[in-house]
């Protein structure tokens, strides 16, 4: 009877330990507002435009909106990599205080393009897509992937973490970086499109 006893409350424990905290019905409400509302601005700003409208450049080193777009698809791709990475460490509750911006801060400061920060080298637009229209496929594709995962998933996304340059951010802040990323350059779009060089057509 001891020795049963000894093998329940190790059963508790172990199932215990691995105990998940999946997101709550208004994370994932909020992640795929923002994933979906950024997706729409995006195709929505740059709907019916020409193609010397799409690589018009205001300066001879400015970005024109087909490298916006190629590096907006590159950046969903990279940026969901490392929320990928962090789900093959297990999460860790002790480590919850070192995550430094809430949610609303994430959003407010990538999305702030009055803060001009020049990408490191491998999100730098290079032509790897070949056209513009596919450099755009690829992001509606991985964009649709990425709402998806967010509708199923029940990994914990809280207690898992990731190092950027400002600090630390869960995993769950990782899908919020990378909508605020898409308006942060829905908005460089849209500098381009008002430019008093921009062609009418």
């Amino acid at each position: 009877m001891k020795t049963l006893a000894v093998i329940v409350l190790a059963m508790a424990s172990l199932c215990f330990t691995n105990t998940t905290n999946p997101l709550t019905d208004a994370e994932r409400e909020a992640a795929i507002k923002e994933m979906t509302s950024t997706r729409d601005r995006l195709l929505n700003t740059m709907a019916n435009l020409s193609e010397e409208q799409l690589t018009y450049k205001a300066s001879e080193d400015s970005w024109s909106i087909a490298d916006c777009t190629e590096h907006i698809a590159v950046s969903e791709n990279m940026i969901f990599d490392m929320l990928l990475a962090t789900l093959e460490i297990q999460p860790d509750t002790a480590k919850r205080s070192e995550v430094n911006h809430s949610d609303e801060q994430i959003l407010a400061m990538i999305s702030d393009r009055s803060n001009k920060v020049k990408t490191s080298k491998a999100f730098e637009p290079t032509g790897k897509y070949g056209s513009h229209e596919a450099a755009l496929e690829n992001f509606k594709t991985k964009r649709d992937q990425h709402i998806e995962f967010i509708k199923n998933t029940q990994e914990d996304l809280r207690n898992r973490y990731q190092q950027v340059p400002f600090g630390t951010l869960d995993a769950y802040q990782i899908l919020l970086f990378i909508a605020a990323h898409t308006e942060r350059h829905v908005q460089q779009i849209e500098e381009i499109i008002a430019d008093p060089g921009f062609p009418t057509e």
